[in-house]
């Protein structure tokens, strides 16, 4: 029997919990799958006394993750307390100066400085594993990182956050305001109390970014993204978009584009048929467009303790695994040379850092596709001719023209003198919609700011 790798846990929360009890339970399968037990044998947290609903007292009690991270009677270090700074970062990369391989579901700190923390792995000739930092139990990592090794990546594309996902299936499904959908998201612990991160993109803008890294061999650039949130999303939208054979889903997209790499945030209309569309409440799912394939799409829960744990035990067990082959490689070689020799798998980010480029960022402006466009038009003569002129000017083409009229009466908006318009284009440049609306507003034919929601070709 290979000797037992030592696991060490920085953060006993509802995840770290949720692994303690998932290594515990599956204790004879993972000794069987990796060629050698896991054991948890130490733990850090901020507190000691509170209940966890798992047992610690056999492991060795750090209140300092950077101790424990350089401690030696751990092999694998996993981090899991979050945030984009200390002590996580100094943590791990403590452990992986120590020679100790690292895992984390910790997407801040890797959008962050997540090429200078592989740089270091890869010095050190030890793994740095993060299945769990994007979409959770979905393995997309290792997927774009080992599956399609083969396969030259076009896009990737997917909904990476849970709570704006619930929020716009409740939306459509039961026809509540963004506002109600909310404040349900938070009472059943789906949202924050302050849930702008979450609802205004920046939480998958984060995962976008590696996403983006391991598809194109380009460095983590949270920068790049262009972010905007579901917080103006109404149901007039949701509905229009069910009307036109549409969902209204929050996508982080990266494609590769004779400009650039784009990325980018937003809500998106994704046609009801196509697989993404059909992905409903706290699900995550995540496209890969790739050379030679028809598209691959990955659908599971992207967030909770359990689902969390799954893939962090996932990267743990594949460590264990690496680290068996190290040592038998090593022993191999010895009997050779007289010299043992150690070759890490894979790279972080699934290529050396050496040769990871800096993004070249296409610009927003410069996106072509479809649009959605609503607008309050002023009920009045003139007002449909001034909007197909700026349209035109812009050299922007109709799919479909809806004018909306209310089933039960005027509402508010027809008693003040205005209609909703729905407009479909054909592909078009952002820069051309942006043009063609800010002329629009000029001619003072609309009120109100227009909704736009970019079409995403599926």
């Amino acid at each position: 029997m290979n000797k037992p790798l030592r696991v060490g846990v920085a953060g006993i929360g509802t995840v770290g919990a949720a692994l303690i009890a998932q290594v515990a339970s599956q204790r004879a399968q993972l000794t069987a799958r990796c060629g050698r037990p896991i054991e948890i044998v130490a733990v850090c947290a901020r507190s000691k006394g509170k209940k966890r609903g798992v047992d610690l007292k056999k492991m060795k009690w750090f209140s300092d993750p950077v101790e424990l991270a350089g401690d030696s009677s751990i092999d694998l270090f996993v981090e899991l307390m979050g945030g984009a700074g200390d002590p996580a970062k100094t943590a791990v990369e403590f452990a992986l100066a120590s020679g100790k391989s690292v895992v984390t579901a910790n997407k801040a700190l890797l959008a962050k400085h997540g090429v200078k923390l592989a740089q270091l792995a890869e010095k050190s000739g030890v793994a740095l594993n993060y299945e769990a930092a994007v979409a959770a139990a979905i393995p997309i990592v290792r997927t774009l990182r080992e599956g399609l090794t083969g396969n030259a990546v076009n896009r990737v594309y997917g909904i990476l956050n849970g709570t704006c996902n619930y929020i716009l299936t409740r939306m459509e499904q039961e026809k509540l305001s963004f506002a109600e959908c909310l404040k349900q998201a938070q009472d059943l612990g789906y949202a924050e109390a302050n849930p702008a991160f979450d609802i205004e993109g920046h939480d998958t803008a984060q995962k976008l970014s590696l996403l983006a890294s391991l598809a194109f061999g380009t460095k983590i650039d949270e920068s790049a993204i262009y972010v905007e949130g579901i917080s103006s999303i109404a149901a007039a939208d949701l509905a229009a978009a069910d009307e036109l054979g549409y969902r209204v889903k929050l996508l982080g997209v990266a494609v590769k584009t004779p400009q650039g790499i784009e990325q980018r945030v937003h809500p998106t209309m994704v046609r009801k048929d196509s697989a993404i569309a059909q992905v409903m409440g706290v699900t995550n799912a995540v496209t890969i467009d790739a050379a030679g394939i028809n598209p691959i799409t990955l659908i599971g829960p992207g967030a909770g303790g359990a689902a969390t744990a799954s893939a962090v035990l996932s990267d743990i067990a594949d460590v264990a695994r690496t680290q068996v082959g190290y040592t038998r490689l090593a022993n191999d070689k010895l009997q050779n040379s007289g010299k043992p020799e150690f070759c890490v798998k894979v790279a972080p980010f699934g290529r050396p850092t050496s040769i990871l480029t800096s993004v070249r960022k296409a610009p927003m402006q410069r996106h072509e596709g479809g649009y959605y466009i609503r607008l309050q038009a002023r009920d009045k003569p003139g007002t449909a001719a001034s909007i197909a002129t700026r349209l035109a000017e812009q050299e922007i083409s109709l799919e479909s023209i809806v004018q909306r009229h209310p089933k039960d009466g005027p509402s508010a908006d027809t008693a003040k003198g205005s209609v909703p318009v729905i407009l479909i284009t054909y592909a078009t440049s952002e820069d051309s919609v942006r043009k063609a609306l800010a002329a629009v507003g000029h001619d003072k034919v609309i009120s109100g700011r227009p909704q736009v929601i970019r079409i995403e070709k599926n």
